[in-house]
């Protein structure tokens, strides 16, 4: 009788400083309240860490060009001069190759990386998959300083001499647009850049494709198969609107890696400060610009590279901020539909 009455003891009638089975007890309640609010905390420190890391740079562009500021102000950015002999500097050349290098990069590496991306998750034998994807993901590896050597050395003379006088020849004759694809095949320029800068972001503009696309849920893709959806309809009507984010973060990842990229396209862009008009003819970068003079600036020419810096760093802001702005937009549309 003693041992039914012993086992039938409540709970709370237990002895004290006993804790109920399964309940921490109050030490150890501490204890991870302590780890939560420092682990709450260490976090919260890393990603304010970035908004530090990114003032620092702001401040530290804005104080080196303080100078350049000071005498040129909002008119550097539409001043078509570099002279440091004069001590005249302007930024027009320097944008205008940034802008249209990356472009021409993204005409054609985008179209080309959403066929490798589609090709390698759903038209591919399997046997082929993995050999693929390494050789795309060996090409991100490769340095940047080997995609510039081989296009001066390799790519720049078979262009002059074999390509680029026909691309002159007809492209120059058509109206309108005929002045961008006229003059001399130099070989080097702004169209060379582009291109071999195309080569150098389609590997992570695929690797980030192929990546989201297969993370479509097989039954929505089998389920237009079973409609009777082609491959191209598939694509482009479901596994596209599916993974729309990824897909735009990785053309804003290739997108950033070709307005940053400095000796690719110092080797190949002509590192001229004069403007023709014409993508086949010498140009310029930002990047390629602090290359190659900013080692032996200083004074005034020094404060006008740290403000073509201080260009770059906005013109990225601004193309980040673009990219939010069309999610959002997407986002919304697809809210209106349904």
């Amino acid at each position: 009788m003693s041992a039914v009455m012993d086992n039938n003891v409540p709970v709370s009638s237990a002895e004290p400083g006993i804790a109920a089975q399964g309940t921490p007890s109050p030490m150890k309640q501490n204890s991870n309240a302590l780890m939560d609010a420092l682990f709450k905390n260490l976090t919260r420190l890393f990603a304010f860490l970035v908004f530090s890391l990114l003032a620092a740079i702001l401040i530290s562009l804005i104080y080196g060009s303080r100078e350049s500021l000071a005498k040129y102000g909002l008119s550097f950015l539409w001043t078509n001069d570099w002279d440091p002999v004069k001590q005249s500097y302007g930024a027009v050349v320097p944008i205008l190759g940034t802008l249209a290098t990356s472009a021409i990069a993204l005409i054609i590496a985008v179209p080309v990386s959403f066929g490798i991306a589609i090709f390698l998750t759903e038209l591919s034998p399997r046997w082929l998959r993995r050999p693929l994807g390494t050789a795309v993901e060996m090409l991100a590896a490769i340095p940047s300083i080997i995609y510039g050597m081989w296009g001066l050395f390799v790519f720049v003379p078979v262009f002059q001499q074999y390509v680029q006088p026909g691309l002159i020849e007809v492209l120059s004759s058509i109206p309108l647009i005929g002045g961008m694809f006229a003059g001399p095949p130099f070989g080097i320029g702004i169209f060379t850049a582009g291109l071999i800068l195309s080569i150098m972001i389609t590997p992570f503009i695929t690797a980030v494709m192929r990546d989201v696309f297969e993370l479509v849920p097989p039954m929505l893709k089998e389920s237009a198969y079973g409609l009777g959806s082609t491959t191209w309809e598939v694509m482009w009507k479901v596994v596209l609107p599916f993974t729309k984010n990824g897909v735009i973060g990785g053309i804003m990842l290739g997108l950033g890696r070709a307005l940053g990229e400095t000796m690719a396209v110092t080797f190949v862009i002509g590192n001229s400060f004069n403007w023709t008009g014409s993508l086949f003819s010498p140009g310029n970068s930002i990047a390629s610009s602090l290359a190659n003079e900013f080692n032996e600036a200083g004074g005034l020419q020094k404060a006008a590279l740290l403000n073509l810096g201080l260009v770059l760093f906005i013109i990225t802001t601004i193309v980040l901020a673009l990219s939010k702005v069309l999610l959002l937009r997407l986002s919304q549309s697809e809210g209106k539909k349904s």
